[in-house]
């Protein structure tokens, strides 16, 4: 998703040029004026919306205060509901794209090295190269995309606490983090089928997490799989930070990894969109290729005896993205069988939010471990 270029501007009279970074894909500015300390938030929310870029030039935590007061004026235009879940949603996702399209033109330059050399700035070296690799040069990135670097280099230090594992994850930049530990929580529970405790694969893995929880569990050998090298090096990250890198073989980038196993699992992404980063690989998947793949998958890498756990939320259905008939249909097609299911409660803070565009369809979300056998 992300797109490197070069971007051009005017300094003092001078010429300039630098790398253009965008993760979400977008390409380089076409104007490009610079700004500091002088620059109020009317002129440069006006000016973004033009489609006129402003490269910092003055104090850091300016920047940031710039960039919220731009965000406030952006969100001063009232949301209209569609007339039906479906359509709020697009209405939602296309209100949330134009406030990251104003806000993405603010920008920053990072120096060769990946510093920052703006007043009252934090070396944000370590965290940029985490996100980004190793320098190559000059580089312009929109200050609310640092921002998100910045952040998920406090993740990746702090760790996130997996009570059902007894232990901390640490995500990266990029890679789905696990904070909605209902999802952990119903493997953590399911009853493990006997041929599970031989070989079991964890599909889309993601940072590992539930890779990790099938081999505390008592699994043999675990396989863990993902298309994202952000993901495959998250997860083998975690893997050595708990001691089981000899125990869960990370490999990709594929889905199913060769063979059969007595219990695959996989925590697709539950909303059928298109992602616009790679962040949301994690929760946007278009027309539900992997939903399908998965599910089409299934049979031809399961022992004999052995199930499949598809751990899925029913908010798209609730958003009129999917019906539980067409998965159902999809299960049936793909010669499986349920055996089970088990349903939670979200615990995450939007359930409560009564301001977001969603929330009905948020309020009423089910998640759901789908315990699922082939029809020898």
């Amino acid at each position: 998703m992300s797109d490197l270029r070069t971007l051009h501007w005017t300094l003092a009279g001078v010429d300039r040029s630098a790398r253009w970074h965008s993760e979400n894909g977008a390409p380089p500015p076409r104007r490009v004026v610079p700004a500091d300390d002088r620059m109020n938030a009317t002129t440069a929310h006006r000016l973004a919306r033009e489609g006129t870029a402003l490269l910092w030039q003055g104090d850091f935590p300016q920047a940031r205060q710039l960039l919220a007061a731009m965000g406030r004026r952006v969100d001063r235009v009232p949301f209209r509901p569609g007339g039906d879940p479906a359509e709020t949603f697009e209405r939602h996702r296309r209100a949330r794209a134009h406030r990251a399209r104003t806000l993405g033109m603010l920008l920053v330059s990072l120096e060769d090295d990946h510093g920052l050399a703006l007043r009252r700035a934090p070396d944000v070296r370590r965290a940029c190269t985490e996100a980004y690799g190793a320098p190559r040069g000059a580089t312009v990135v929109p200050l609310r995309e640092l921002l998100g670097v910045i952040g998920a280099h406090q993740w990746r230090l702090k760790g996130v606490d997996i009570p059902a594992l007894g232990a901390r994850i640490h995500p990266h930049y990029g890679v789905f983090s696990p904070v909605r530990g209902e999802y952990v929580d119903l493997v953590a529970r399911a009853p493990l089928p006997a041929a599970g405790r031989r070989t079991a694969f964890d599909l889309g893995t993601g940072t590992g997490v539930l890779a990790a929880l099938l081999a505390r569990r008592g699994c043999g050998r675990v396989v863990a799989t993902d298309i994202s090298p952000r993901a495959l090096a998250c997860a083998r990250d975690n893997m050595r930070r708990l001691g089981l890198a000899g125990h869960v073989e990370v490999t990709g980038p594929r889905l199913f990894p060769e063979g059969r196993a007595g219990l695959v699992v996989c925590n697709p992404p539950w909303l059928p969109a298109r992602p616009t980063s790679t962040v949301e690989q994690g929760v946007y998947d278009p027309d539900s290729t992997m939903l399908h793949d998965v599910l089409h998958g299934l049979a031809d890498h399961l022992e004999p005896g052995g199930e499949g756990w598809l751990v899925l939320s029913d908010l798209a259905e609730h958003l009129g993205l999917r019906s539980r008939t067409e998965l159902l249909d999809t299960i049936a097609a793909a010669g499986l069988r349920v055996v089970d299911r088990t349903d939670t409660r979200p615990r995450h803070p939007r359930t409560r939010d009564t301001t977001d565009p969603l929330h009905v369809a948020r309020a009423a979300e089910v998640t759901s471990l789908w315990r699922l056998a082939a029809e020898w």
